[in-house]
């Protein structure tokens, strides 16, 4: 059985428009509350090679469901990196895209308008600004009229259009590292989480690493790969910290996941 988020983060992330398919869904997953279910089969999987890719705005909402984590304490700041770099930028966009689903489950109104504000600044740097303006326009506002559930689906559309836009380009390749660099910042968040309330039902979220060896496999048959060399490093160490998937990943697996992820995002987002 393929394990996966179930159907985007950051984590999400999201995030992402694919080729629609079926796909084997993990069982239920049970709440703190044992009368209460999380059926991961309502979360249509978006499938690339067989393999569910998760969207981020989904797996935090899920993630809320089995508890109420102080989502203001997983925040971090955006913006302010510059880089000629496209390949970094793209990353860059996907861990933004994902904060931004983040600052809409701690419901803050000015991280939200700063991640409006520089999904706007990295796709003029990605040429594809024009594409995106009405969709950071509408997140903002969104924001400033506390319509939380309008700023999830703008920022969804908005990773959409950015992913389509590459891809009509020919730069299939950055699409696909706005793609994990949202997962990633999504996985840290979601580790973090995790390590603050260890439970199984939670580590569940955790079993996929068929995603990662996903991810690998992209990296590797891209022209940039010595760029990423130090994220893909970072997956090989993940896929060994999650196990096969065959049973929910162990506490001290999750913080190591943490530790990576937190690693490769601040590598990504360092000036």
């Amino acid at each position: 059985m393929t394990r996966f988020f179930p159907r985007n983060s950051a984590f999400l992330c999201s995030i992402l428009s694919f080729v629609l398919g079926t796909a084997a869904f993990t069982p239920a997953l049970h709440a703190q509350n044992e009368d209460e279910k999380i059926d991961l089969s309502q979360f249509p999987g978006l499938i690339v090679d067989s393999v569910v890719v998760p969207i981020p705005s989904e797996i935090l909402e899920v993630l809320d469901k089995l508890g109420s984590p102080n989502w203001g304490r997983e925040l971090r700041e955006v913006g302010g990196v510059n880089s000629p770099d496209r390949t970094r930028v793209a990353l860059l966009l996907g861990t933004v895209v994902a904060e931004g689903f983040v600052a809409v489950q701690a419901q803050n109104r000015d991280r939200i308008e700063d991640t409006g504000k520089e999904v706007l600044r990295l796709s003029e740097s990605l040429g594809i600004k024009k594409y995106v303006v009405q969709h950071a326009q509408s997140i903002l506002d969104a924001a400033k009229a506390n319509d939380w559930d309008g700023v999830r689906r703008e920022l969804d559309n908005t990773e959409r259009t950015v992913r389509d836009t590459m891809e009509k380009m020919r730069d299939a390749e950055l699409s696909q590292c706005v793609s994990l660099g949202g997962w990633l910042r999504g996985t840290e968040v979601l580790t973090s989480v995790v390590t603050k309330d260890y439970n199984a039902d939670r580590a569940e979220l955790l079993n996929q690493p068929d995603l990662v060896k996903h991810f690998q496999k992209q990296i590797d048959a891209m022209r940039s790969k010595k760029q990423l060399k130090s994220i893909s490093s970072g997956l090989s160490k993940i896929a060994k910290a999650m196990g096969k998937g065959d049973k929910p990943v162990a506490e001290k697996q999750v913080k190591r996941i943490n530790d990576i992820t937190a690693e490769l995002v601040k590598e990504i987002v360092t000036k």
